[in-house]
């Protein structure tokens, strides 16, 4: 009996150091501020991220760095970004960067959209995501003093309660826009890396562009435009208390009734 024990105990532990030989290191460069909300997104996406990469052999690290030490890398998996709309533009545009995801996290800017980079994505909502919801919002409520918002503290549908229980739980303050963005960011890379067993970035911008559903716990499977926006449903807030989602029942068009369709 004894004997069984010790090659029980022997063979845990060659199978521990083989998952620990193959993990795979995911690492993930963040250009932005390191306090405030999307911050402890960031955290706790990545958080998140290593939970699940227990289980896959992936470990997620996040380093932030500046403009200037990021365009000297010579290899970048995804590049998150928490920065004005010319910084995230001029990035994109980098040669070196052409096949590599760069990800918009807070920018709300239209232009961001309408340049159509293919690897430039926004997780934020375009201003005029959020004009088209207040817009079909006053059709019947004209008086309405709602403002359009990508997250909530008291959204509750599609599991957005136990995201904004986590989030609080673990950082004492409400899930925000930017705490949700920031989330959103490190968890699309890490459910593509977990989908497609890579990290390498011109694979994952694929997927991302064309392939992935994601759970952002906001609806149904969101996906990528054209445009490089997330698709996905605003909450139109008046009094700090949710009052609707947008788009609105009935409108034409569904979640492409929010923002700019296409770059067509």
């Amino acid at each position: 009996m004894r004997a069984i024990i010790l090659l029980s105990m022997l063979f845990a532990g060659l199978l521990s150091h083989a998952v620990r030989a193959e993990t795979v290191e995911v690492r993930l460069h963040y250009v932005g501020p390191t306090e405030g909300t999307v911050w402890l997104g960031l955290q706790q996406g990545l958080n998140e991220a290593n939970l699940q990469g227990e289980f896959l052999g992936q470990k997620y690290t996040l380093e932030p760095i500046s403009l200037a030490d990021l365009e000297s890398l010579q290899s970048v998996t995804a590049v998150l970004m928490a920065t004005n709309a010319a910084q995230i533009m001029e990035l994109a545009q980098l040669p070196q960067f052409a096949h590599v995801p760069v990800i918009n996290i807070v920018a709300d800017d239209d232009n961001l959209r309408a340049a159509c980079l293919p690897n430039l994505l926004s997780i934020a909502a375009s201003n005029k995501m959020k004009q088209d919801a207040l817009a079909q919002w006053h059709v019947k409520h004209a008086n309405s003093k709602a403002v359009a918002q990508g997250w909530h503290k008291s959204f509750e549908k599609f599991a957005a309660s136990q995201l904004n229980i986590r989030f609080t739980k673990a950082h004492g303050v409400a899930m925000d826009d930017n705490a949700w963005a920031g989330w959103v960011a490190v968890k699309l890379l890490s459910d593509t890396v977990a989908r497609i067993q890579t990290t390498d970035a011109a694979a994952m911008l694929s997927y991302l562009r064309n392939d992935i559903a994601f759970d952002g716990q906001k609806g149904d499977g969101a996906t990528f435009r054209d445009t490089g926006q997330l698709r996905q449903l605003l909450l139109l807030v008046e009094n700090d208390e949710i009052v609707a989602e947008a788009p609105l029942r009935g409108v034409k068009g569904g979640l492409d009734s929010l923002g700019l369709q296409s770059c067509k």
